[in-house]
């Protein structure tokens, strides 16, 4: 998996632990591929000023992961419910939502 992929999964566990302009910065840098001077200019600041924000979240990402370990359980969860055999115990762990 590369770099990019793992911090938008992290982003998806710990969105809701960011400010909302670090969130729109996330979203519109890694969702929507808008360039650093693409913001700068729809939000009215400085390219340096959105970089910055930018590794301030991916720095709380991994550092988030790093402690909660919210995706790495999740995977492991995903991996012990795909050896069950019993299909309705299967479906209803796979109901829960993990995010």
């Amino acid at each position: 998996m590369n770099i990019i992929t793992y911090l938008i999964i992290l982003f998806d566990y710990y969105k809701e632990l960011f400010s909302e302009k670090q969130k729109l910065y996330f979203i519109d840098y890694y969702f929507n591929n808008l360039s650093l001077s693409e913001m700068s200019e729809n939000f009215k600041v400085s390219r340096n000023a959105i970089h910055k924000q930018l590794k301030v979240v991916e720095k709380k990402l991994y550092e988030y992961e790093k402690k909660l370990k919210l995706y790495e359980k999740s995977q492991q969860l995903n991996s012990i419910i795909n050896t069950i055999e019993d299909k309705e115990i299967k479906d209803r762990l796979l109901k829960i939502d993990l995010l």
